[in-house]
């Protein structure tokens, strides 16, 4: 049986005329409010407004509610004369310092983490796949780490920063670095010991508090949930459901692994960087790695590895034959960096980046 899952997603809001960032989320979300409800909110910086779906059995149902909390938060935005872009850096505007939202837990944040909170302009996407348990959440994470710069170099979509070409497919994960506790999680021989690190790091204050573990893979500290948060958000709700029908296979996969107690995969630390690097780096459009060895793999053959190593799962649900197609359209299409840079490149103009990436008020469109 398919697990439940969801998807979150965080857009900057944009002036629809210079098509720079302006800090005005909390105006888009005060008018979804009444279509989106609690699935709708500001983020930490107030250039983002956030929305998540509610939980999923199938991938159609799931489709149909990024499609139409996409439309949602778009008519949202136009009501307020402004728009919403699915990217995962900023590709116009004045940055620094950033403006935080307004908020006692925001402010918190700021006096703690200083200059990363003010510099980080990032949109990312995070899955939720359900979970029986936090003891077996911890043991699917170590199965899941092998694969995280796939799921990386997959959903690459933040070329751009304020006005600028980064060189890399996926700048946001560098940006999101700087954090303390972010990146690929660690290896952990039980929940147990997962809680002491988390207590060890709380003790010294790296972490504010268990909302800033911000490992790419963890259990979620509010819901029955694994969390994967290491993708840029979508440029289309189609790449969207692509990577969530992926990410919800692998967790089924690995939850299998674990209670047939197979034991996890344990690549090191340092090789899980340097593939995120090449990930960040090149996309789809470069060579990887094997993790385990360190042997030279083109992220395109990594990524369907990916697809065999989740088959049986993807079978189970129904969602092979829409997962292979999406697959091939991304390997033919480009990643969401490459098709900005193609827009850039049809007239050298930014605004026209920012004009790709805007969401649309039809739920049939983006």
């Amino acid at each position: 049986m398919a697990l439940r899952f969801g998807v979150e997603e965080e857009y900057f809001v944009v002036d629809p005329v210079s098509r720079t960032v302006v800090p005005r989320s909390a105006a888009v979300v005060e008018r979804a409010a009444p279509a989106l409800g609690e699935r709708v909110s500001t983020e930490l910086i107030a250039f983002l407004a956030e929305a998540k779906t509610s939980p999923c059995d199938d991938l159609d149902k799931l489709d149909e509610q990024i499609r139409g909390m996409r439309a949602a938060m778009a008519s949202a935005a136009a009501g307020a004369g402004l728009a919403l872009a699915a990217t995962g850096s900023p590709v116009l505007g004045d940055l620094l310092p950033a403006p935080i939202s307004a908020g006692a837990r925001y402010a918190e944040s700021l006096a703690t983490y200083r200059a990363l909170d003010d510099e980080q302009c990032i949109c990312s996407a995070h899955v939720h796949v359900e979970m029986p348990d936090p003891e077996r959440a911890v043991q699917v994470s170590n199965h899941l780490r092998p694969w995280l710069p796939t799921l990386l170099a997959l959903a690459a979509n933040s070329p751009y920063w304020a006005g600028r070409d980064t060189g890399h497919a996926c700048w946001r994960v560098l940006a999101w670095a700087r954090w303390p506790v972010a990146g690929p999680p660690p290896y952990f021989a039980s929940f147990a010991h997962y809680e002491e690190l988390v207590g060890t790091l709380l003790g010294c204050g790296a972490l504010m508090d268990t909302g800033t573990i911000f490992w790419d893979v963890r259990p979620s500290a509010r819901l029955p949930t694994i969390e994967v948060r290491l993708g840029d958000v979508a440029l289309t709700a189609e790449e969207s459901v692509l990577f969530a029908a992926l990410t919800r296979a692998l967790v089924q996969v690995s939850l299998a692994a674990v209670e047939a107690g197979e034991d996890a995969p344990r690549p090191a630390q340092e090789m899980l960087r340097a593939c995120y690097w090449l990930a960040a780096r090149h996309g789809l459009s470069g060579s990887g790695m094997d993790v385990h060895t360190g042997r030279p793999v083109s992220f395109r053959d990594l990524a369907w590895d990916l697809l065999a190593h989740v088959r049986p799962a993807l079978v189970d649900a129904g969602d092979l034959d829409r997962a292979v197609a999406g697959l091939r359209a991304l390997l033919d299409g480009g990643t969401g960096a490459d098709r900005q840079r193609a827009a850039y490149r049809r007239r050298e103009r930014l605004t026209d980046v920012v004009d790709a990436a805007l969401l649309s008020a039809r739920p049939d469109a983006r």
